[in-house]
């Protein structure tokens, strides 16, 4: 028998975040985001072109995204403050969705490099992670992380992922095969 699942929502409220779902009207915000944080992304991001970092190539990827959300493959939140809901300050998302018997998906998030250590990232994550399980009723969310990412590691650790091991080579980030961890939660909140 098939889970019933709820639609994803074009929004979450976390308590000092709003998490808003990708469209091409945030292309100015997210652009703005990126181009605060392009040197410190850069070494934990695949390698970008030039073209990346304009607001007609990032409208096509956020209608992109908000297309593949509607046939729910892909889920990409950009994160704004509360108290500032038209800028930009970081994003997650979960990929590689897979329904039936598996339930399952990738998970990514990144954060703006002035607003690290005030706990954002691990309530974004949660907020994110709490919708994966009870809307859309997934079994488990996958985080891959380059050992050298401590920050990353310990928000997963922070929110009860478990440490599932060492793939060599794992992704190609900035031009180099990088090694990750897999980070796994398994969903306690639902039944599936």
């Amino acid at each position: 028998m098939e889970v019933l699942t709820m639609p994803m929502l074009s929004h979450y409220d976390a308590d000092r975040l709003i998490l808003r779902l990708s469209c091409g009207e945030l292309a100015e915000s997210v652009v703005s985001y990126l181009l605060r944080n392009r040197d410190f992304l850069e070494p934990f991001e695949p390698a970008r072109p030039e073209v990346f970092y304009t607001v007609e190539f990032q409208r096509e990827e956020l209608e992109k995204s908000a297309e593949a959300s509607e046939r729910g493959s892909e889920y990409r939140y950009w994160l704004c403050p509360r108290a500032k809901p038209d800028i930009v300050i970081g994003m997650v998302g979960a990929s590689g969705i897979i329904m039936g018997a598996f339930r399952s998906c990738f998970l990514s998030y990144k954060l703006d490099k002035d607003f690290l250590r005030q706990g954002l990232a691990a309530e974004a994550v949660d907020r994110f992670v709490n919708a994966l399980f009870t809307d859309l009723r997934l079994h488990r969310v996958e985080a891959n992380i380059m050992p050298r990412n401590i920050a990353s590691l310990s928000v997963t650790k922070k929110l009860g992922f478990a440490n599932e091991g060492l793939s060599p080579k794992y992704l190609k980030i900035n031009g180099i095969w990088e090694d990750h961890i897999h980070m796994v939660k398994l969903n306690t909140l639902t039944e599936v």
